[in-house]
C-alpha cells in the first residue's frame, strides 16, 4: 500500500522548466511502477510517462517525448519528472499513480496522488 504526495507544480511561461516530486510513503514503493498523468480542464487524464520499477525502462506519451524526463529514487521513495521546453498545452494538474501498467500505459485504480497545478502562459 503506497500513499502519494505531489509537489512542485507552478506558473511559468512558454519554453520555461520545472521538476514535479511525487514522495511516497509505505514500505513497498520499490515495488510498484510509477507514472505521472496529467488532466486539463474538461478533459479526460492522459497518461504523461512512466517508469518501470527498478528505474531501467522509461515510456513517454508523444506529446512529450524529448521535453519530459521521468525518473526515480527508491532509496529516497520518489518519483521526479523533469519538464523542458514547456508550452501552453501542458497547462494541467499531474499526478503521480503507483502501479501503473507501463505497457497499456493505464494508471492503477488505487494509486493516486492529489495532484499538482502547472500553468504555463503563452
Amino acid at each position: 500500500q503506497v500513499q502519494l504526495v505531489e509537489s512542485g507544480g507552478g506558473l511559468v511561461q512558454d519554453g520555461g522548466s520545472l521538476r514535479l516530486s511525487c514522495a511516497a510513503s509505505g514500505r513497498s514503493f520499490s515495488e510498484y511502477n510509477m507514472g505521472w498523468f496529467r488532466q486539463a480542464p474538461g478533459k479526460e487524464r492522459e497518461f504523461v510517462a512512466a517508469i518501470n520499477w527498478s528505474g531501467v525502462s522509461e515510456y513517454y506519451a508523444d506529446s512529450v517525448k524529448g521535453r519530459f524526463t521521468i525518473s526515480r529514487d527508491n532509496a529516497k521513495n520518489t518519483v521526479y519528472l523533469e519538464m523542458n521546453n514547456l508550452i501552453p498545452e501542458d497547462t494541467a494538474v499531474y499526478y503521480c499513480n503507483a502501479g501503473v501498467d507501463v505497457y497499456s500505459r493505464i494508471g492503477s485504480k488505487d494509486y493516486w496522488g492529489q495532484g499538482t497545478q502547472v500553468t504555463v502562459s503563452s
